[in-house]
């Protein structure tokens, strides 16, 4: 069930729309802002709030990769691997993030500070290459400032 801040949270976002669905995405995000992801009853029960069915929401949120569908660590980092990033050295850097924080794409640290997510395109490909962390975007990468980043999020 949705929580009763959830549910005033989210007809506030729908406020701003001409239909309760076109905030979908909006009212997604409430529910991942609480509980650091969206679970399969959320869905369900936004969907209701929404007007639409549990698929179509679900869809929805399964297509952006920054609706998390299930648990995920503190901080998202996510490393472009877009042409520009990938012809400027991304496999290096991919590389090195793996091994610095012992996962793969997908995965999450022991510790569940961090997970380690693919990006198709960040659109900075003027400075390629590029990962996020969190909503933090840094450019022009070396496999030197990998280490220097991640500790900034702790």
């Amino acid at each position: 069930m949705l929580s009763d801040l959830e549910r005033k949270e989210i007809e506030e976002e729908l406020r701003n729309y001409p239909l309760p669905r076109a905030g979908c995405l909006d009212a997604l995000k409430v529910v991942q802002r609480h509980r650091g992801w969206v679970p399969d009853e959320q869905i369900a029960d936004v969907a209701e709030v929404l007007g639409m069915t549990a698929d179509e929401l679900d869809g929805i949120a399964t297509f952006y990769p920054f609706i998390f569908r299930r648990p995920v660590g503190r901080h998202i980092v996510a490393i472009c691997d877009g042409f520009a990033c990938w012809i400027m050295g991304y496999q290096k850097l991919f590389e090195a993030l793996v091994e610095r924080l012992g996962v793969s794409w997908g995965g999450t640290t022991a510790d569940g500070r961090f997970t380690l997510l693919p990006i198709s395109c960040m659109g900075h490909c003027d400075r390629a290459p590029a990962m996020m962390v969190d909503e933090d975007v840094y450019g022009n990468l070396t496999t030197e400032q990998i280490g220097q980043i991640l500790e900034q999020y702790k």
